[in-house]
């Protein structure tokens, strides 16, 4: 019996690293082929990206580098928000953080401030959200129906006051950020990519570490305090990284919500796992399925570029609905 078990175990492990391998090859081989397929698609048809003309291998690259960045960072964002707010149901866009980080995003816009300024005002919009929604939350309590209410109230207020300055404004690039707040990668562009590159990868590095300490939190405050959690400094860092995550999506892509609510979701009623590895295919699915999305709005309705963020939020309320409705009977 006692040397039973080890040999179960060997036997076991390298089928389980065959699995893995042979996982992360499928996921490869799927991301390269999603992109190669995006770069070649545009004007209606699809064609080889070695054989592009290079003013248009400019315009496509950055806005398939985009779709990836801005799907990882929601994706990975509303994962941690999930495990924060022990809410299945949190989303940078439904709790108010898009729109915090919007409207940082469009003051600057009317203050003529750009380049670093514009993921910077992103990120004080978004902190700033996240900070008043968890403080709110905690004093006030309301279960997951308060949480969802105070981010529908604080997400329709950044967006009144954002259409109350473009409404206002008389300035071109203010009047310009009307495509881009619904969620258009054709109209990337407010900040550099390096800017953006920066506040994301410094994200991942804070947020992906505390994937243990978020598996904690979601037993709840007082097992995870048992457990040896600092929660409040768990909170202040998932918080400050995850504003970086969402500041940096929306000052490329304007707001797009629910993928950062169906994807981790999606997983982890798919697989499972800790919060690290949901973390990171999330990252993984979300900037996939945002490019693959994209690319299928600007092929089937050409020439209409339909802006990515409406069929999302097409495709994210049913699914919303339902995630709601089982969460309810939970």
């Amino acid at each position: 019996m006692t040397q039973s078990t080890p040999q179960r175990t060997k036997a076991s492990s390298p089928t389980s690293l065959s699995k893995k391998v042979m996982l992360y090859i499928i996921a490869t081989i799927l991301s390269v082929l999603t992109i190669w397929i995006s770069l070649g698609i545009g004007f209606g048809e699809w064609n080889n990206p070695l054989h592009l003309e290079d003013i248009i291998w400019e315009l496509r690259y950055p806005r398939v580098v985009t779709a990836l960045l801005v799907g990882m960072a929601l994706s990975v964002s509303g994962a941690a928000l999930q495990a924060l707010f022990e809410n299945p149901l949190a989303d940078p866009s439904l709790i108010g953080t898009s729109g915090g980080a919007a409207l940082g995003v469009v003051i600057v816009l009317s203050l003529n401030i750009t380049g670093i300024g514009v993921p910077l005002a992103a990120f004080i919009g978004s902190v700033s959200v996240c900070l008043f929604i968890l403080a709110c939350h905690r004093l006030l309590g309301g279960g997951q129906m308060g949480l969802l209410i105070l981010g529908f109230v604080i997400s329709a207020f950044c967006a009144a006051v954002v259409s109350l300055m473009l409404f206002l404004s008389d300035d071109i690039v203010l009047r310009s950020a009307t495509n881009w707040l619904s969620g258009s990668m054709a109209e990337a562009g407010l900040v550099p990519l390096r800017y953006a590159i920066a506040s994301i990868v410094l994200g991942l590095l804070i947020i992906l570490p505390l994937g243990r300490q978020l598996d904690g939190l979601m037993l709840g405050e007082t097992s995870a305090r048992s457990l040896g959690i600092k929660v409040g400094v768990v909170r202040t860092f998932v918080v400050i990284a995850s504003a970086l995550l969402t500041g940096a999506a929306v000052s490329l892509a304007g707001v797009i919500g629910f993928i950062g609510m169906m994807v981790p979701n999606l997983l982890a009623l798919l697989f499972g796992g800790g919060r690290m590895r949901l973390m990171i295919w999330s990252g993984w699915l979300g900037a996939i399925l945002l490019l693959i999305v994209d690319s299928a709005a600007r092929h089937v309705a050409y020439p209409v570029d339909i802006p990515v963020g409406i069929v999302l939020a097409m495709l994210g309320g049913p699914f919303f609905i339902w995630l709601f409705i089982q969460s309810t009977r939970r």
